[in-house]
């Protein structure tokens, strides 16, 4: 009896280590949230340029050269392009926060011209009585008038919602300071991991038990093969998509195309919900011309997406994870509320993260993503791939 009571006091104490160990991993990552996102945007950007850096050690240029030249290339091509376009977004952009407030009040009244009805109900553009009863008007039947200010119109409710959701999603951009920070860390931990990636993977394959490590450099190497060819996707589509789009409104003569243009293409970054977003802006600005204009840019940017996810999407990622769009969408939405703005620019990939590690890592499915990815390619095996060290 007292070698069971002893063998029980033990399972006790040994569990409650490991909740007091999991509660103290799980503040530490909490207190330390932002920093861990921002670091995992770095790994993430990394992965593409060691892609870049490979093929300059082809060449015979030197890892500790080539991943800075490649960073640094992408920083003065980015600061050209702002440098050239900039006064053109400047002026676009003080039109667009001119035009906006008016193009709201267009679209509210075009609402209450219609009649209400459904759309004026999603929208909530106040009814006929309800403005007659603020305007202090007789009413249709005899309604017992009750004091009241008058309705929020749609321009303010949106504009102060926008307001609500920059203070929330945007909690890490608070100062100049913290942007600059994230900025450089971004940056030094893209160099430093680009540089000498099997340094950090042997790290994190030594994490494991020995018997363990050979599957584990498997599934890093299908998740780094995954994350590289969806974020060379992802930046294909964003610069496609930007051009497309500014084309398509400097075409139809809709307001500040440029600026709009540029959102729809930094939207990109983030799947299915950055796409509605970057509509919205420009259907409204359709509005201050009409609201057949704005149908228009509406179609345009349904059409848009349709070419970009049957035709581009497919083609520039042809073996590439599937995502299932509903749990995209749900995991978008839990990682936006749980950690702000960062969490939803990480969540898509951060769930191919996950799904492969379960699909290679957990089902031993072959990780046909790695594989397919580098088998026309000679040469020895990539970066991506870490090397087993048992």
């Amino acid at each position: 009896m007292n070698g069971l009571g002893t063998t029980r006091d033990k399972t006790a104490l040994r569990i409650v280590v490991w909740l007091g160990a999991l509660y103290v991993v799980l503040h530490l990552f909490w207190r330390t949230r932002n920093i861990v996102l921002v670091v995992f945007l770095g790994v993430l950007f990394a992965i593409a340029v060691s892609a870049g850096t490979d093929r300059l050690q082809k060449l015979r240029i030197p890892r500790a050269i080539g991943a800075p030249l490649i960073v640094i290339a992408f920083i003065g091509l980015l600061g050209a392009f702002g440098t050239w376009i900039g006064p053109t977004v400047r002026q676009q952009s003080t039109e667009l926060r001119q035009k906006l407030p008016e193009a709201l009040d267009k679209l509210e009244r075009w609402v209450e011209g219609q009649g209400g009805g459904v759309l004026a109900t999603l929208l909530g553009v106040p009814g006929a009585d309800s403005l007659a009863r603020a305007n202090g008007q007789p009413q249709a039947a005899p309604v017992q008038v009750v004091a009241e200010e008058r309705p929020q119109g749609l321009r303010d409710r949106i504009m102060s919602q926008l307001s609500g959701a920059g203070r929330y999603f945007l909690p890490v951009l608070g100062s100049t300071l913290a942007v600059v920070a994230a900025i450089l860390l971004v940056l030094f931990v893209t160099i430093y991991v680009a540089v000498d990636p099997g340094l950090y993977q042997r790290g994190a394959l030594r994490l494991l038990p020995p018997r363990n490590r050979e599957r584990g450099a498997v599934v890093l190497g299908a998740i780094g093969a995954t994350l590289r060819k969806w974020l060379v996707t992802q930046l294909i589509a964003m610069v496609v998509i930007g051009v497309v789009t500014t084309g398509v409104l400097l075409a139809l003569d809709v307001r500040a195309a440029v600026p709009l243009g540029i959102l729809a293409g930094l939207l990109e970054f983030v799947p299915t919900l950055g796409p509605i977003i970057s509509a919205i802006p420009a259907i409204a600005m359709g509005f201050v011309d009409s609201p057949e204009k704005a149908l228009v840019v509406t179609i345009a940017y349904i059409a848009i997406q349709f070419l970009e996810n049957h035709i581009l999407i497919p083609v520039l990622m042809k073996e590439g994870i599937d995502l299932a769009p509903a749990l995209t969408i749900v995991v978008q939405a839990l990682m936006a509320i749980v950690f702000g703005f960062l969490g939803l620019l990480v969540a898509v990939p951060l769930l191919a993260m996950i799904v492969v590690c379960v699909r290679v890592g957990v089902l031993h499915e072959e990780p046909d993503v790695m594989s397919k990815d580098h088998s026309d390619e000679p040469g020895p095996t990539p970066s991506v791939v870490p090397q087993v060290s048992t």
